[in-house]
């Protein structure tokens, strides 16, 4: 049965592999079922036994990575917020394919939407507001404004070839988070 399970787990693997490379190379909308089965090697009745359609697809693969970086913040609760996004922008560049195109690609605005709803999700046991210098502002505010400027760093990474290293890039946000949450 642990046979299967790898089979399946490779088809799988290939599937989103050659969605996320056919993305990189044309619109979303542009591509088939037909398209993304060439291109991993499996039959069309592959695809369609574990997805509906090429949209179930996407988003089965942005809910996966969405869920990934839930639970890096999970084990990153304990860190700086340096150290934590260290883990992030590690996880980023391990999947550097996946994130450059979903953050440049116009068919697919709803994972930024995504990424973004995430960010704001983990920031908000952050966010103090009863003293210090966040006294007095709006709560949903603050998430907005640091959520964006977290969503717009890593695209501005992606959108320039990643010229930076993941540490710097992490160093760097985690100290303007610092300087601003605390």
């Amino acid at each position: 049965m642990s046979k299967v399970d790898r089979r399946i787990a490779k088809s799988q693997l290939a599937i989103k592999n050659a969605v996320t490379e056919l993305m990189s190379e044309k619109g979303f909308d542009d591509i088939t079922i037909q398209d993304i089965a060439d291109r991993a090697d499996v039959n069309r009745g592959t695809i369609y036994l574990h997805y509906t359609d090429k949209y179930d697809l996407l988003d089965k693969m942005i809910e996966e990575h969405m869920e990934n970086l839930r639970e890096l913040c999970k084990s990153a609760s304990d860190m700086t917020f340096q150290e934590g996004n260290y883990v992030w922008f590690e996880y980023f560049e391990r999947h550097s394919l996946f994130f450059s195109t979903m953050l440049a690609s116009k068919g697919a605005p709803y994972f930024r939407s995504r990424f973004l709803d995430l960010v704001v999700e983990e920031y908000k046991p952050e966010v103090d507001t009863t003293d210090g210098k966040n006294q007095g502002l709006s709560v949903d505010v603050i998430l907005q404004f640091f959520a964006s400027a977290i969503v717009g760093s890593v695209e501005w990474w992606f959108k320039n070839g990643m010229p930076l290293p993941a540490r710097v890039m992490a160093e760097q946000t985690g100290a303007l988070l610092d300087r601003n949450l605390e």
